[in-house]
C-alpha cells in the first residue's frame, strides 16, 4: 500500500489509474478506523481496482464547541490496518494541503443540509459537502462508498453529485453493529463504564419500533412515542431528535409511504451519537432494518 500525502500525487496516481481502463474506488474517512470502515473496503474490493482510502479530520465539518482537538487520531494504526485488508492508497492530506491560504470556497446543498443534523450542528454539511467535493476532484472515483449510519449525509452526498454533474456513483452500504447492538463509529471510544451501556438506547429503540413495524403499525406519531419512550427511559440519554422522513427529502412524514428513515441523535454523557432505521414499503406492508 502506497501513502500519499500531496493532492498533486493523488490526481497522478488516479490518472494513470483511469487511463489504463481501471475503476477507481474511494472511501472517505476521517480515520480511527473500525469494522464499520473496512466492511466499506471489502464492498469497494468487490469491483473497484484500485481502492482508495483517505484519513483527513476535516476542521471545516466541526462546530466551535465540537470535539475537533480531541477527535481521536491513529494514522499509524490505521494504515497498518488497511494495508492488511489490501488497500491499494491511502491518500492522507495534511490541512494546509486541503485548505490552503487564502481558501475560500463551500460547497452548500440548500434544504437537506438544514435539518436535522444541519439544525443541530450549524454548518456541518457545508463543511462536509466541501471536503468532499475536494476528495471527489483529487481522486476522480467512479464508486465513492458511505455508510448508512450517517444516512443523510449520504443523501447530500448524493444529492451533490447530481446537480454538480459529478460522475462519481455513491454507494451506500449497511449500518454496522457491535454484538448488543451500538452503531459502530469512531466517537464509540468517548465511551465507558455506564455512557456505554447507556448508549445501547438508541438501537433498543430503533429494534422496538422495528417489532411494531412488522405487527402493522405505520402511523408515525405512535412509532415515535414508543421509541422516544424507551431513549426517555435511560436517564443517562438526553434526546436531540427523533423523526420519520421520507429517505429522499428528509421531510418528516405523518405515516409510513416508500421508503422512510427513522433517524435518531441523542447524548449519552458527553457524547453524541447518531442512529437510523431504514422503513421500506412490501406491497400493503412496510419492512423496518435497523
Amino acid at each position: 500500500m502506497e501513502t500519499i500525502h500531496t493532492i498533486s500525487g493523488m490526481k497522478q496516481v488516479s490518472r494513470e489509474a483511469r487511463a489504463k481502463g481501471r475503476v477507481v474506488g474511494l472511501i472517505p474517512t476521517m480515520g480511527a478506523l473500525h469494522e464499520g470502515h473496512f466492511s466499506l473496503v471489502r464492498e469497494a474490493q468487490r469491483r473497484c481496482s484500485p481502492v482508495v482510502v483517505s484519513i483527513f479530520v476535516n476542521p471545516a465539518q466541526f462546530g466551535p464547541s465540537e470535539d475537533f482537538q480531541k477527535y481521536p487520531r491513529s494514522l499509524e494504526s490505521d494504515r497498518a490496518a488497511l494495508e492488511a485488508l489490501g488497500v491499494d492508497y491511502l491518500f492522507a492530506p495534511a490541512p494546509e494541503e486541503m485548505y490552503p491560504a487564502g481558501f475560500c470556497t463551500s460547497v452548500v446543498v440548500e434544504g437537506l443540509s438544514d435539518r436535522l443534523e444541519g439544525r443541530s450542528r450549524q454548518g456541518h454539511f457545508r463543511g462536509v459537502a466541501t471536503v468532499v467535493a475536494k476528495l471527489f476532484e483529487m481522486v476522480g472515483p467512479s464508486f465513492a462508498y458511505f455508510g448508512r449510519k450517517d444516512a443523510q449525509q449520504a443523501r447530500i452526498i448524493r444529492q451533490m453529485t447530481r446537480d454538480l454533474d459529478i460522475e462519481t456513483q455513491i454507494v451506500t452500504c449497511p449500518i454496522v453493529r457491535e454484538s448488543d447492538g451500538l452503531a459502530l463509529s469512531s466517537r464509540n471510544l468517548y465511551l465507558a463504564g455506564d455512557d456505554r451501556r447507556a448508549a445501547t438506547a438508541l438501537y433498543r429503540s430503533l429494534e422496538s419500533l422495528e417489532r411494531q413495524v412488522a405487527a402493522g403499525e405505520s402511523d408515525v406519531a405512535r412509532l415515535l412515542a414508543a421509541a422516544r419512550g424507551v431513549l426517555s427511559a435511560e436517564p443517562r440519554v438526553k434526546i436531540d431528535y427523533a423523526e420519520i422522513v421520507d429517505a429522499d427529502t428528509l421531510e418528516p412524514v405523518m405515516s409510513l409511504r416508500g421508503s422512510c428513515l427513522v433517524l435518531l441523535a441523542a447524548t449519552v454523557g458527553s457524547t453524541r451519537l447518531i442512529d437510523n432505521a431504514l422503513v421500506e414499503q412490501e406491497g400493503d406492508s412496510f419492512r423496518a432494518t435497523v
